[in-house]
């Protein structure tokens, strides 16, 4: 059976539990369908919020929605790098990334429309990456943070993060734009690999 390259990864192209919470939690074959149509619900999310909404704390959460956005920037990055340097074949081990730290250090922090563009253009590169990689380097693996992990799953990872995060801002904010974006026509962008 022929089976294309962003297809799920199986259990054993990761081994940290986390990652595999955040790849299980996203619905789907394709991750280059779930990636692209993301970017559309990133967009109608930031459109039904408030200045206000956006930089309140909403307990028990610790971090304003703007801060949360901008952790999903620094995120993108990371996992754009990560899949770049191990579909390119380099084995070197990478090391984590201290989310927290990124977070408070609030180096970042800057207009709320700016941030939103940014994380869009970084998904879009990120895509753009997957998109022309050849079968074999969705197979790669390379250690991170300590454990093993496929191109192919970091990309469901990024997924999955993204998703939890929007998730979480939807219920913060009381919206829930995420079943509207389901049927948008550029949310079934075919899949390629």
């Amino acid at each position: 059976m022929n089976q294309i390259a962003s297809r799920r990864p199986s259990d054993d192209e990761f081994s940290s539990a986390y990652h595999g919470q955040l790849i299980h939690q996203v619905e789907g074959d394709c991750v280059l369908r779930v990636l692209h149509r993301q970017m559309f619900w990133l967009c109608e999310l930031a459109s039904h919020l408030s200045t206000e909404q956006i930089d309140r704390l909403h307990p028990p959460y610790g971090w304003t929605i703007r801060q949360v956005i901008e952790h999903c920037v620094d995120a993108e990055r990371v996992f754009g790098y990560r899949m770049l340097r191990i579909a390119a074949g380099d084995t070197t081990a990478l090391p984590g990334w201290n989310e927290n730290e990124y977070a408070d250090s609030r180096f970042g922090l800057g207009p709320f429309a700016g941030l939103v563009t940014e994380l869009g253009q970084l998904r879009q590169a990120n895509l753009n990456l997957l998109r022309r990689m050849v079968p074999r380097a969705w197979d790669r693996a390379a250690e991170v943070d300590g454990g093993m992990i496929s191109v192919r799953a970091i990309a469901w990872v990024s997924a999955g993060h993204l998703q939890h995060h929007l998730r979480i801002v939807e219920k913060r904010c009381g919206t829930a734009v995420e079943a509207a974006i389901g049927t948008h026509p550029e949310g079934a962008n075919s899949c390629a690999r």
